[in-house]
């Protein structure tokens, strides 16, 4: 459980027992007490199984694949996998693959609906570059029309460990992972993902044979 669950929770919890004495009103004493049960489950943070092997790229966010598309950047062509997180995933945000972050960039922006593919140019948003020797992955975390704060735990400099916690967003929100354009997918749109667990591709160089032998881990 995230700490802010436990705040918004227990104090939601505290103001529908106020309430329940104070009035007995069974249907105004629901509305705190709704709300404390789904700030609980919102801020949920469960324990993931993080898949072992080389060259395997993890999602860094519960949700479901939107776009998974080659797209062309100022660095190249790389490949780009758009998850689409809703307020009832789990919204604590996990490191793609181990190595050193080389960027951390935050952006002021808009909070257009994060299904739009113009909120992942126009929206608040961090953009968090990863080096692991060879190859270069990079994903944003992106605010929604509800997102009203994005967290992120990793600066320049840090060294990380694929699924490491490392933020989140609060409310509904998107997260796109860019990774190398000769990647071996292993998502597509329409799938569900968790973060830190399902695997949405294999870095060049690794093969079919680390994908076969490691658990894909989608739900």
């Amino acid at each position: 459980m995230v700490r802010d669950g436990l705040y918004y929770g227990v104090s939601l919890l505290v103001v529908a027992v106020i309430v329940y004495f104070g009035t007995h009103w069974i249907s105004l004493t629901a509305i705190p007490f709704l709300l404390a049960v789904f700030f609980l489950i919102f801020f949920r943070d469960p324990d993931r199984e993080i898949p072992a092997g080389p060259g395997l790229i993890v999602s860094p966010g519960d949700g479901k694949v939107e776009e998974a598309e080659w797209i062309e950047t100022t660095a190249g062509a790389r490949f780009r996998v758009s998850i689409f997180l809703s307020v009832f995933d789990v919204h604590v945000n996990r490191v793609p693959i181990s190595g050193k972050v080389t960027l951390m960039e935050y952006r002021e922006g808009q909070f257009l609906n994060a299904m739009s593919p113009e909120s992942a140019i126009l929206n608040e948003q961090t953009l968090i570059v990863i080096e692991d020797g060879e190859n270069s992955v990079s994903f944003k975390q992106i605010a929604g029309l509800l997102a009203r704060r994005i967290i992120c735990n990793v600066k320049t400099g840090d060294v990380v460990q694929r699924g490491q916690r490392m933020g989140m967003i609060k409310f509904g929100s998107r997260v796109d992972v860019l990774m190398p354009a000769d990647v071996e997918l292993r998502v597509k749109p329409g799938d569900r993902v968790q973060g830190g667990k399902s695997i949405l591709g294999v870095l060049p160089g690794y093969g079919e044979d680390t994908a076969k032998k490691s658990s894909y881990g989608r739900s």
